[in-house]
């Protein structure tokens, strides 16, 4: 946790004043051995960044008087995403958040196991808490990425649906562990606000690779190895960044 993040109605807008307990207390006690008059770095979900000043630590809270005046870094990319199980989702989740990515579309590719769309993990009330925590250890952003579920992906793709949601950005990559071009991730250098797709672990079917490139994404590979999706969209994430 290196910055710690505060929803809007925390924080007392008269005076910049926050009180909270929990996981966020337990660090700043603990982890920050934190006192009277310690400055940690802080922000609003959604909002700006800053720092805040410790006024009173207790065995259950802490209170902070907050300043909050300078923009956050903006997210840098799109995530097109077939999703694993629901426990790999809670561990991918705030890495995404970290990474800054701005929405992702979880969508229903043929390998995705249809169970998956009963999940609570696709709840907002638990995705969410998620998201944020990893925007608290980047530090850097605020804003947590958009969650879109879309159940039927060819229908999505052929629909107009897509091409709607990805206006004006066509730096389209899709990552696949069986290239036919022999190019790899890092050797593309285009311009824009990129969109990525991973699929399932195994990755895309024939189909699905054909709905990608006809909607003009370019296949990247890894390398040889067959990666897990949490793996894999970490990986590819970082290589762009």
């Amino acid at each position: 946790m290196n910055r710690i993040l505060f929803e809007p109605a925390e924080v007392d807008q008269a005076n910049g004043r926050a009180t909270f307990g929990g996981v966020r207390a337990e660090h700043v006690r603990t982890i920050l051995h934190g006192a009277a008059g310690q400055t940690l770095r802080t922000g609003i979900v959604g909002g700006k960044i800053g720092d805040a000043t410790i006024e009173e630590v207790t065995s259950a809270t802490v209170t902070v008087r907050c300043v909050h005046d300078r923009d956050p870094l903006p997210p840098w990319c799109d995530l097109v995403l077939a999703p694993p199980r629901p426990r790999v989702m809670k561990r991918l989740l705030p890495q995404l958040a970290t990474l800054g990515v701005r929405r992702i579309f979880l969508v229903g590719a043929e390998k995705v196991e249809k169970a998956f769309w009963g999940a609570q993990m696709l709840k907002p009330e638990i995705y969410h808490p998620l998201l944020v925590e990893g925007l608290m250890q980047g530090a850097v952003s605020t804003q947590p990425p958009e969650i879109v579920q879309v159940r039927n992906f060819a229908r999505w793709m052929t629909g107009g649906a897509f091409e709607t949601a990805f206006a004006g950005q066509s730096r389209r990559i899709f990552a696949h562990p069986y290239p036919t071009d022999g190019e790899t991730a890092r050797e593309t250098a285009d311009d824009g606000l990129p969109v990525f797709a991973v699929g399932p672990e195994g990755g895309w079917t024939d189909a699905e690779v054909a709905l990608l490139e006809a909607h003009g994404f370019r296949r990247r590979s890894l390398g040889p190895w067959i990666l897990k999706t949490e793996t894999a969209t970490v990986a590819l994430l970082s290589v762009f960044r």
